[in-house]
């Protein structure tokens, strides 16, 4: 048997989140890009390692997509996508978070909320760049070993500048004052 729980934040909860947020951003300002990718894959790897709550390690999973955004070098996100996506990662830089990750079974779970958040934040960006995956992954078997390495560069650079430009699109569209724009942000 399961339970299947939903909660909402208020705006204050948000709020208390977007300077948690910012605090952790600001610390990670003197932190490489390398480090902070490092303590977000050492952060995964910890709570896959440990007994946590299943809905926490199933949230904490979206850390892998997010960390591929940043080293998938065929994805080649421009410096300003790429700040984005480390400004969120930074977060799970930091050593000292709301709960301490050693409090048995849910040591992450805020964690596993503040990664629901940033993907909110990131959706266009993440369903991008799984959307890129899929189109690699198919091309790569459709077209077989055949494909020259100039041919496969060039039609992946095709869809990679496809899929960002739709994405700061909609991005843009989303934070210029339209219907659905949100009342909270964390960039």
């Amino acid at each position: 048997m399961s339970l299947h729980i939903n909660f909402t934040l208020s705006q204050s909860d948000l709020d208390y989140f977007s300077g948690v947020m910012q605090q952790a951003r600001d610390n990670a300002k003197n932190i490489s890009p390398q480090k902070i990718i490092s303590n977000a894959e050492q952060l995964l790897e910890k709570v896959n390692q440990c007994e946590t709550a299943d809905f926490i390690r199933d949230h904490m999973s979206q850390l892998d997509t997010l960390i591929g955004m940043i080293v998938d070098e065929d994805w080649g996100m421009i410096e300003e996508d790429r700040a984005r996506v480390l400004d969120a990662l930074s977060y799970f830089s930091e050593p000292q978070d709301l709960i301490p990750d050693d409090t048995p079974r849910l040591g992450f779970l805020d964690d596993a909320i503040m990664i629901d958040i940033v993907c909110k934040a990131l959706a266009h960006e993440i369903q991008a760049y799984r959307e890129f995956l899929i189109f690699r992954a198919t091309e790569a078997n459709r077209r077989g070993d055949d494909a020259a390495p100039a041919q496969k560069s060039e039609w992946l650079e095709q869809r990679r500048q496809q899929l960002h430009a739709r994405m700061r699109r909609r991005r843009d569209y989303k934070t210029s004052g339209a219907k659905t724009k949100s009342p909270f942000s964390l960039f």
